[in-house]
């Protein structure tokens, strides 16, 4: 039987920002999934009849993605020494409740001319709720916005501080587009 995203229970149902914002992603070209998890957003997005490139280091659970149409996998290290993922393109980047910042500059920079961003994770005072609450992982205020802005990618929508998403957290998300 299959069940609607409605159906889902919460902790993997995609998130309301990506539900949101993802009519905003280009028609054509591949959309990457950025440290997926099990995929919540990959399904979501395939299932718009996008191409999907779901990436994360945790083989076991990319596995669960086997055989869903428009989704290719791919078991990668995003906090190596070496990106990757260097040399590629993508129309999107979606990633949602992760944060390298070594890394964040590599990862803006593969989004193409008109290619959409949409990135949501924690930020500072997340500690009161739980985990994580390393300032490490943690965004400071505004800071989505500033490397945003800094890789020449165009502010679509931003939001920051309280959310419950799945359970009360403090987060940061913005939706942004690198100009043709």
């Amino acid at each position: 039987m299959t069940r609607s995203v409605n159906e889902l229970p919460e902790i993997i149902r995609p998130s309301s920002w990506v539900e949101h914002y993802c009519s905003h992603l280009p028609a054509s070209g591949r959309v990457l999934d950025l440290a997926c998890g099990s995929g919540r957003h990959a399904r979501l997005l395939a299932g718009q009849n996008l191409a999907i490139l779901a990436v994360d280091r945790n083989s076991e659970a990319l596995s669960t993605l086997a055989g869903v149409p428009g989704i290719e996998t791919a078991c990668l290290d995003l906090e190596g020494d070496d990106w990757p993922l260097a040399g590629q393109h993508f129309a999107g980047i979606v990633v949602t409740n992760y944060l390298w910042r070594p890394r964040l500059p590599d990862a803006l920079a593969m989004l193409a001319p008109g290619g959409v961003l949409i990135y949501e994770t924690f930020m500072l005072g997340n500690a009161a709720y739980g985990k994580p609450s390393n300032p490490d992982f943690l965004l400071a205020p505004g800071e989505l916005r500033e490397i945003a802005a800094a890789a020449g990618l165009h502010e679509i929508a931003f939001a920051e501080g309280y959310a419950e998403m799945p359970k009360p957290c403090m987060r940061q998300a913005i939706v942004a587009i690198r100009p043709i």
